[in-house]
């Protein structure tokens, strides 16, 4: 029991599965074949997840779209009820004590619509604040601190639907703090924030942990550098699995043995399927633009990068530039689930 009590986050085989509709394409067709209504499909959004969230850690989720990670957080949260296994959040189990587990814990979620839009940044913040049961000293004390931190203070009367993306995204951060919550879960926190207030909110972060050992954070991030600098420890999610889990220098160290390679060419449409295949090559990933493709490649050693030049050249591509690189922990994640994380993954099933 006392080991439980130091986890903020713990997870036991949790699955999730979706039952999907059918679309009304393959209606059509059952009607015509005369058949019964299509049954409903499963999508596992989750597969027997085990993860443990220590207090006072600053974790990173990481993973593509359509991995698993909103449905992970909608239980944690309780918004959304696994279909087996369990979940406990500062001790609590997600369905049994999800009243008390609300009172603990807050998020943040990156882009989307919060507040009520005829009412002022201030009034929205007062209000949720009383939701929570603080008394007005204290509601006071911490918008004025918040906003001040995130250069919102000379817009507290402003109304919610005056506000720019980035505003807005500013005004939920500390609508995500204002309650001081044992757990808060950082959906994308600085999505829409400019250079320098996701560098005050990353300092906020680190900074209210570190003063507050009690705390947690879980944070999921698209942007590799922010889990670097942030995270404690990261797990890597993918088709609702967990792929790996350590901290971030740990996971970096698992590609020393590996050449890490960045090289572009002229444009060249079919490059990652050229070289993939070469023996010798870990992992390839490409981007284009208008003028070049740049490659991303982990090798199982420096001799391989021979075959792989030739074969471009040979396909009339030329070198434009090439430099080998510590392993980050973009090239972790691209050596695990095979493309980077900003890459468009829309087609896999949403996190719904």
């Amino acid at each position: 029991m006392n080991a439980k009590r130091q986890l903020a986050i713990r997870t036991e085989n949790l699955v999730r599965i979706y039952k999907l509709k059918p679309g009304r394409k393959e209606k059509r067709e059952a009607r015509k074949k005369g058949g019964e209504a299509p049954e409903l499909k499963e999508l596992v959004a989750l597969d027997h997840v085990d993860m443990e969230v220590h207090q006072g850690e600053i974790f990173g989720l990481l993973g593509p779209n359509g991995a698993g990670k909103t449905t992970l957080i909608k239980i944690l949260t309780t918004l959304l009820s696994p279909t087996s296994g369990q979940a406990w959040v500062d001790g609590l189990d997600v369905e049994t004590r999800a009243a008390e587990i609300r009172r603990r814990i807050n998020m943040v979620a990156g882009g989307e619509t919060s507040g009520y839009g005829l009412l002022t940044v201030q009034e929205n913040l007062w209000m949720f604040a009383q939701f929570y049961g603080l008394d007005n000293k204290t509601t006071n004390e911490r918008i004025h601190e918040l906003l001040e931190l995130v250069g919102l203070a000379d817009r507290k009367n402003t109304k919610i639907s005056d506000l720019s993306t980035g505003l807005r995204q500013k005004m939920n951060f500390v609508r995500g703090f204002i309650t001081d919550p044992q757990i808060v879960f950082l959906d994308e926190p600085t999505l829409g924030l400019d250079v320098g207030s996701s560098r005050e909110v990353r300092n906020y972060v680190n900074t209210w942990v570190m003063d507050r050992p009690e705390k947690t954070v879980l944070l999921t991030t698209h942007y590799m550098a922010e889990a670097d600098e942030l995270c404690d420890r990261v797990a890597i999610i993918d088709q609702g699995k967990i792929l790996a889990c350590d901290t971030p220098s740990t996971l970096k160290h698992t590609l020393q043995r590996d050449a890490v390679f960045r090289l572009q060419v002229t444009y060249l449409p079919e490059a990652a399927d050229l070289v993939c295949h070469i023996e010798g090559v870990r992992q390839c990933v490409h981007r284009h633009d208008d003028e070049c493709t740049e490659l991303s490649l982990i090798l199982e050693g420096e001799d391989v990068l021979a075959p792989v030049i030739a074969r471009l050249s040979e396909n009339e591509a030329r070198l434009l530039s090439l430099e080998k690189r510590e392993p980050t922990l973009e090239d972790v994640f691209m050596a695990l689930v095979g493309r980077r994380l900003d890459e468009d993954t829309s087609h896999l099933a949403d996190e719904a």
